[in-house]
């Protein structure tokens, strides 16, 4: 059985516009070479999002808020998450999330989701869709009719 520490875990790093400190994504799967599902840990910066409001077709997400306050934004729904509190997103279900911190600390949240063989997320408020096949190196990106499209990120 494989430990890992902190500081061996693959570490992302997201420069932030809105903050000196940058975000970081420590994934926890990557590290262990898990390929059923990921799980990560997000650290937020004051003021930052995790993603744009996004669904998936396939795959289930979870949040558990580890440490500070964040709010989870779920269609027009918003609802804030302390540490101890739990976030589901079943797939298929077609209202957008996603995680912001608007507190004036770091938050930490660990995320875990299924990872299946090949989604569909919709980015509903950019008339985006990434087809993700895990068979294909590269993600692609089209407009909700299906014309290719620039990733919105």
């Amino acid at each position: 059985m494989p430990v890992f520490t902190p500081d061996q875990l693959i570490a992302e790093v997201n420069p932030v516009l809105e903050s000196q400190e940058p975000g970081q994504t420590l994934w926890i799967s990557e590290t262990g070479g898990l390929t059923q599902f990921g799980a990560l840990i997000e650290v937020l910066q004051p003021g930052c999002r995790s993603s744009i409001k996004h669904w998936h077709s396939d795959e289930d997400e979870m949040i558990y808020a580890l440490v500070g306050e964040v709010t989870v934004v779920e269609g027009t729904r918003e609802t804030v998450m302390r540490p101890g509190d739990v976030a589901t997103f079943r797939a298929g279900v077609q209202v957008g999330h996603f995680l912001e911190n608007r507190s004036s600390s770091p938050t930490r949240c660990l995320v875990v989701g299924t990872r299946a063989a090949v989604d569909r997320i919709t980015y509903p408020e950019h008339d985006r869709i990434c087809l993700r096949d895990r068979s294909q190196p590269e993600d692609i990106w089209t407009d909700t009719t299906g014309r290719p499209a620039d990733s919105p990120y």
